[in-house]
């Protein structure tokens, strides 16, 4: 045996390569799965760790040559630089590559603090090139045997529906986007693009996953409509193989309208909820995020989805520095008056604009007038808004959101606690809140680990 071939057979070798997550929202990773299945078809045989359900393995760090770590969103990268100073302990000369959105949004960073390369767009395709590229330059010194197994379904949140409780898969029909809204940290990276994944991968991964027990698929596609046809023939096939499994996706306002006469068959097929990023009501804000839908459009979704048999799931971003506390108080009474209290997860309530590095937000007059400092090792932007009061109030929503959240308060009482702050801090000027309401919120139906980037 030659010496490129003593080299080729190492790295194909039992854990030489490692592939970390460190958080996808609940859910299993693709960040992990779709690497995984990309490298062990080309012949190498790599180990995993998801740091959201199990413990760093230091002796899977210890023999690995390639560690990539997925960091597909804001909190992920957080934790996988917190990552980085551990590994280099354990394993100082290892390849470190973090792949995924916000390693090309922070790719200046990392790589002067510690990581050897960043991808994003296409990762399976570019880790293995990356992968084989190095193969001819690391060699390790021992190979022993590892399970390289994805932690069970089970160790993952669950689809829950008035008592029902469903094990929840996850897949990706295309990956990018082409909508460019600018608080999104996706334009910046695909620019307007998206791209279909093949339909036979999608379905693949969709019977191994129901294989090992899903009953409930989550599509985590950024839009599951940008290619409404290409998700339905998919939708249609799973269907046929699996009537009885069921399915969430999330789409814009504005796709809900568009391709409303899709959302009866959504419902046949086993749609149960619809993930929807409404982000605002107020016209300023939506206009300065380009979200291009309006709260009337919001309102019509509502009815489209609803009349199908079908939850519709709205997200916020309730604290930018453009929201007023009329605004925020207006989401408040919005979710209340829809009877939406149970289909928003509280720390939506919470969330509080992040504004990244490369975000096309920073393109916007708006933004270019405020003050804004680059926290490089918080990897956004700071702001502050004109009117301290708002600022008070985040800080105060998301204490208190966290405090019920581990006390396992009710939702209901949560959100009723929320609107009674912010009336208070608003002052006799507002309408207090109608308590008769309470009793016409029924639950709806959800993933139990909540929702946050």
């Amino acid at each position: 045996m030659d010496k490129e071939t003593q080299t080729l057979s190492v790295m194909h070798g039992p854990g030489a390569i490692l592939l970390i997550s460190c958080y996808e929202l609940g859910h299993r990773p693709i960040g992990l799965t779709r690497p995984l299945a990309a490298l062990e078809a080309a012949g190498f045989s790599p180990d995993t760790i998801d740091i959201a359900v199990e413990t760093l393995d230091a002796e899977k760090v210890k023999r690995a040559q390639f560690i990539g770590i997925s960091v597909p969103m804001h909190t992920a990268l957080r934790l996988g630089v917190h990552l980085l100073q551990r590994i280099r302990e354990l394993n100082p000369d290892v390849t470190i590559c973090m792949y995924g959105l916000y390693a090309e949004l922070n790719a200046a960073y990392l790589l002067s603090h510690g990581v050897d390369f960043c991808i994003s767009g296409d990762v399976p395709t570019q880790l293995l090139a990356l992968v084989e590229s190095l193969t001819q330059e690391k060699r390790i010194h021992q190979v022993t045997n590892n399970n390289g197994s994805l932690p069970a379904l089970d160790k993952y949140a669950c689809f829950e529906d008035n008592g029902e409780m469903r094990t929840v898969g996850y897949t990706e029909t295309t990956h990018g986007c082409k909508h460019l809204c600018t608080h999104c940290p996706i334009p910046p990276v695909y620019n307007g693009k998206f791209f279909p994944v093949q339909r036979e991968t999608v379905l693949d991964e969709i019977q191994k996953q129901v294989a090992e027990g899903a009953t409930h698929i989550t599509f985590g596609d950024p839009d599951f409509l940008n290619g409404p046809m290409h998700g339905l023939r998919i939708l249609r096939a799973m269907h046929a193989t699996f009537p009885q499994l069921t399915f969430d996706f999330t789409t814009k306002i504005e796709h809900i309208l568009k391709h409303s006469k899709h959302f009866p068959e959504f419902a046949e097929l086993g749609c149960r909820f619809i993930i929807s990023a409404v982000e605002s009501l107020s016209g300023t804000v939506l206009t300065i995020l380009e979200k291009h839908h309006t709260r009337a459009d919001v309102e019509t979704a509502i009815d489209t989805v609803h009349q199908a048999g079908i939850a519709l799931r709205p997200t916020w971003v309730p604290f930018t520095p453009w929201t007023t506390l009329e605004d925020y108080l207006e989401i408040l009474e919005f979710v209340d008056t829809h009877r939406l209290v149970y289909h928003v997860d509280p720390v939506q309530y919470a969330v509080r604009l992040l504004i990244p590095p490369s975000s096309y937000l920073l393109n916007r007059p708006e933004t270019k007038a405020l003050n804004l400092t680059l926290d490089q090792s918080a990897f956004s932007y700071i702001w502050e808004h004109p009117d301290p009061i708002m600022d008070k109030l985040q800080k105060t929503v998301n204490t208190l959101v966290e405090n019920d959240a581990r006390t396992d308060v009710d939702a209901l009482d949560t959100f009723y606690r929320i609107w009674e702050l912010a009336v208070d801090m608003h002052g006799s000027r507002h309408t207090p809140l109608d308590r008769n309401r309470k009793q016409t919120h029924l639950p709806a139906p959800r993933i139990t680990e909540a929702w946050f980037c």
